[in-house]
């Protein structure tokens, strides 16, 4: 399905059709009003012809009369058809021969014809012709007599259609003296000449009006739109700022110089213009929130490191401790028979309230940790470049996680150090893959695989097997850890990367997990300028998850 069409074409094509509206309209009127008139000049001129062809007839007519009667068609068309000149010429109409007939006039006189058509049709006579454009006379035919015989007598000329002759204005009267039925007509093919090469000259300047309308309305609408374009420009590059964090100043806004173009213009970019300066102080407004909290995570954190250090200082110092406390007799008997006795003589309670003070005291720091590393990393601070060797980390890790987790099933496939499919046995064995190098910190690219596999290890059951990838696609290293395991629910995983989300909300805290392990995977990962991302399906017969690390290769000599 297209899209829906620009506001430009749409106007154009307004403009284009308005005109073309009007060009049908003035056009239809104008035509309709020029027929008119020249039917009407034309009824004149049959009422002229049928006079002439009375004083014809009657002789009796001053000849002045029949000239003054005649001059406008004399006018016209001053050719007189000449007589017959034998016998063999059809017999002409008494009438026709009349001075001032023009070229097409046709006569039909049917000699003895009442009125009311009562005549017996033995004792009708019916002379019938028409003048040529050569000025000579032609009979009419039977069935063109027929059709002029069977119009009505109005007293008003009316159209009439004659197949071999066209379309004539006829009129139908009576000659009162002889009883006589006289038609006249006069053709319309001039008329209709006049009208048709009105009719294409009007379509003509309607296609050129048009056209011109087309060019010059997409020039005007293509410069009165030009300025909201540059307003929807400066929202899309509004649109294109990284708003979701980070500070963020909104330096665009529409120029005073297309708000004072057109009223609509100033309506759309002035409000454009106050959203965006209520947009930026909201976003500085959050800004300021998230380094405040930054701050404090960042300082509370700093400050209970201290007092974590001690507390874990010194449980591990009373665990250290041996030996079993005396009783106050000093008879070196314990201090109360059936009482098992701990480090520095404390008993089985005390003993394991420590150890559970000191497993809390460990957990505290670390998540104490976990806290300062996101502060640094949300702060911008940029990570130490020096070049990390990946396939040695993912060894060690692999390694790590296969001892912690024994009932899994660990693999590693360092494909970057094998040949590419579809290189000779000669090209296989010179083969020397490039150093799978990147540029960052050690120490948290080790963090980022650590957390992967302990996730895929405690997330999993047991039987699980778990594989990891390493490959280079184009210019970038690309880590892949994926598992068979049940796979992560959609709800679940569209939070994954979100800071202290746990993919089991009913999962006891003994794991002794905080929820950070993935955002601080991808903190680190996207300062390190790579990406992290997570494929997984519950499907029963296709299950699994795979979390892909993408990081860009250095260069290396």
């Amino acid at each position: 399905m297209s899209g829906p069409r620009s506001l430009r074409a749409r106007l154009v094509a307004g403009v284009l059709g308005i005109v073309l509206v009007m060009a049908a309209v003035i056009g239809t009127i104008s035509t309709l009003s020029l027929r008119n008139g020249l039917i009407e000049r034309l009824d004149s001129q049959v009422r002229a012809a049928a006079s002439r062809v009375e004083f014809r007839r009657h002789g009796d007519v001053p000849k002045q009369a029949l000239e003054e009667r005649s001059d406008e068609d004399e006018a016209d068309n001053g050719m007189r058809p000449a007589p017959p000149d034998d016998d063999d010429d059809p017999p002409v109409p008494k009438g026709l021969d009349a001075a001032g007939q023009r070229v097409g006039t046709l006569t039909v006189v049917v000699a003895g014809e009442k009125a009311d058509g009562s005549a017996p049709a033995a004792s009708r006579a019916i002379t019938a012709g028409y003048i040529r454009e050569d000025g000579s006379y032609r009979a009419l035919s039977a069935a063109e007599v027929s059709s002029l015989l069977d119009l009505e007598e109005t007293g008003e000329p009316v159209s009439a259609r004659i197949d071999s002759l066209g379309d004539y204005r006829v009129l139908v009267g009576h000659d009162s003296r002889t009883g006589d039925k006289v038609i006249t007509g006069l053709s319309m093919e001039e008329d209709n000449d006049l009208v048709r090469d009105q009719i294409l000259f009007l379509g003509l300047i309607a296609l050129a009006g048009a056209a011109i309308a087309a060019f010059s309305g997409r020039a005007l609408v293509r410069s009165s739109l030009a300025p909201l374009e540059r307003v929807a420009s400066t929202a899309q590059r509004v649109a294109s700022l990284p708003l979701a964090h980070g500070e963020v100043s909104i330096n665009e806004r529409v120029d005073d110089a297309d708000l004072a173009t057109s009223q609509e213009v100033s309506q759309v970019g002035g409000a454009l213009n106050t959203l965006l300066g209520h947009v930026e102080a909201a976003l500085a407004a959050r800004q300021r929130s998230e380094t405040q909290v930054r701050q404090f995570v960042a300082d509370a954190s700093h400050e209970l490191r201290t007092p974590l250090a001690s507390i874990r200082g010194y449980t591990e110092l009373i665990r250290r401790g041996s030996g079993e406390r005396q009783d106050p007799g000093g008879t070196g008997a314990p201090e109360a028979a059936g009482r098992t006795a701990g480090p520095l003589g404390l008993s089985e309670e005390a003993s394991y309230a420590l150890d559970r003070v000191h497993s809390e005291s460990l957990r505290m720091t670390a998540l104490v940790e976990d806290l300062l590393l996101l502060a640094r990393l949300d702060s911008g601070r940029p990570v130490a470049r020096e070049e990390v060797d990946l396939v040695g980390i993912l060894v060690d890790a692999v390694a790590d996680a296969r001892a912690a987790g024994p009932d899994h099933e660990w693999s590693l496939d360092l494909a970057i150090l094998t040949p590419p499919e579809g290189m000779s046995e000669e090209e296989a064995e010179d083969f020397e893959p490039a150093p799978a190098i990147v540029g960052g910190e050690e120490a948290r690219l080790r963090q980022v695989i650590v957390n992967l596999l302990a996730n895929a290890r405690v997330h999993t059951p047991a039987g699980t097997r778990v594989t990891t990838t390493l490959k280079r696609e184009g210019k970038r290293l690309v880590i892949r850890v994926a598992d068979n395991g049940p796979g992560i629910e959609e709800s679940v995983r569209d939070r994954i990367f979100v800071r202290f989300a746990r993919g089991d909300a009913s999962r006891e805290r003994s794991t002794g997990s905080t929820g950070l392990g993935m955002s601080i995977a991808l903190a680190i990962v996207v300062s390190h300028g790579g990406a992290l991302t997570v494929e997984s399906s519950t499907d029963e017969a296709d299950h699994g998850t795979v979390f892909t690390v993408e990081l860009p290769a250095a260069d290396v000599e």
